[in-house]
């Protein structure tokens, strides 16, 4: 692979895909500065799965991110799916499979995520806070971006990687809208021990037309998410303090409505569910887009962070190989898009199966997942969590 002189990229946001791509690009021999929205990291206080194409992915680049999950996030190895009231669905050994690829999936909290992707970067100096970005300009040479304060700054790329409401990517994408989940959706992070949550614990539990997910993500700590339907385009104006919740959740499994009594109303945060319809063109000159400015996906999958490494990844991998930016740019958009195309629309309709609210769509449901083959739906998850992924 030829090893070209370094180039100056520019990546907006320092969240996940930010810094996942600061790390590659450094190795890839590109030299990086990334612009920051906020005046300091502010992981949030929420958590995500880490799934293991991430990691293999990474490790393509002598990036091994293994040991600062392991110390910093907590190992699943299966997924439990259970009833309201806590009675087994099915269970799916993630473990099994994730030996078989060479890596294990975590649960892991966002600030610790993003600590260990800080230490693959090795340099918070290129880090540069409190700048919002307003636009940007493609010239023959390079490209500029303009930030709300009258900054700007100059390089030969521009990697739009500031998520779901991108200002990089509204100027691609123009009245770009979002497109709504049809479900509120509830999560925080707590200090959490309770009889049935073993090490490791990761559980969906399913109702009719609300969810709930509980999972260990170490150091004593649980990270928890609820959801409920709301009608069609109101999952952004839904309003339910922890009181609410807790009505909501009534005659759920005991650890389900411990985990939300235990919690401080304060920490609990609301969010909208949404995607966005799928972009076909993430960039034009010297720009593109990654992780949740180019394809933003509902959470049923838990590969929100894993994609953000993986364009991270596939985008050092072209720049690495080619020569013309422009022409590495273009090549890493076409290796990504049939991917994360696949797995957005994957991530909305198993969304849509999980929320049914009717009795018998519910019941049949339960019944066909509980029934169908393991063999297929190991097959199923081996296809997602394998890198390279199979053409």
């Amino acid at each position: 692979m030829t090893q070209n002189p370094p180039r100056k990229a520019l990546v907006i946001g320092a969240g996940i895909g930010g810094l996942a791509a600061a790390a590659t690009l450094r190795r890839a021999g590109v030299e990086v500065q990334v612009f920051e929205r906020a005046p300091e990291l502010r992981p949030g206080t929420t958590a995500v799965s880490l799934m293991c194409n991430a990691v293999l992915a990474l490790r393509t680049l002598d990036i091994d991110i293994a040991p600062g999950l392991a110390k910093r996030g907590q190992v699943f190895e299966e997924l439990r799916f259970l009833t309201r009231s806590g009675r087994p669905i099915r269970a799916l050994p993630f473990g099994e499979v994730s030996d078989r690829l060479g890596a294990s999936n975590y649960a892991v909290h966002r600030a610790d995520l993003q600590q260990t992707l800080l230490d693959a970067l090795g340099d918070e100096g290129v880090i540069e806070f409190g700048a919002t970005a307003a636009g940007f300009a493609n010239g023959e040479d390079g490209v500029e971006v303009t930030f709300e304060d009258g900054r700007t700054a100059s390089g030969d790329l521009l990697i739009g990687a500031d998520g779901f409401n991108s200002a990089i990517r509204r100027q691609v994408a123009h009245a770009d809208g979002p497109r709504p989940g049809n479900y509120a959706c509830w999560l925080a992070t707590v200090p959490f021990a309770h009889p049935r949550m073993s090490r490791g614990y990761a559980a969906h539990y399913w109702g009719r037309g609300q969810r709930f997910g509980l999972a260990d993500i170490g150091g004593g700590r649980a990270y928890w998410w609820a959801t409920k339907n709301v009608p069609p385009g109101a999952s952004g104006h839904l309003r339910r303090g922890k009181a609410g919740l807790e009505g909501l959740f009534a005659g759920w499994a005991d650890e389900v409505r411990e985990a939300i009594r235990t919690t401080p109303e304060e920490s609990i945060v609301r969010i909208t569910a949404q995607d966005r319809p799928f972009l076909r063109r993430w960039g034009t000159g010297r720009m593109t887009l990654l992780g949740d400015a180019a394809h933003p996906m509902l959470v049923s999958l838990g590969q929100g962070a894993a994609l953000a490494i993986e364009d991270a990844v596939v985008l050092a991998q072209h720049l690495r190989a080619t020569a013309d930016p422009v022409a590495a740019l273009r090549g890493y958009e076409d290796e990504r898009r049939p991917r994360t195309e696949g797995l957005v629309a994957a991530a909305r309709a198993l969304s849509e199966t999980e929320q049914l609210e009717g009795f018998l769509p519910a019941l049949a449901r339960d019944l066909y997942f509980r029934f169908v083959p393991l063999s297929k739906l190991t097959a199923q998850n081996e296809g997602v969590l394998t890198w390279p992924p199979r053409s």
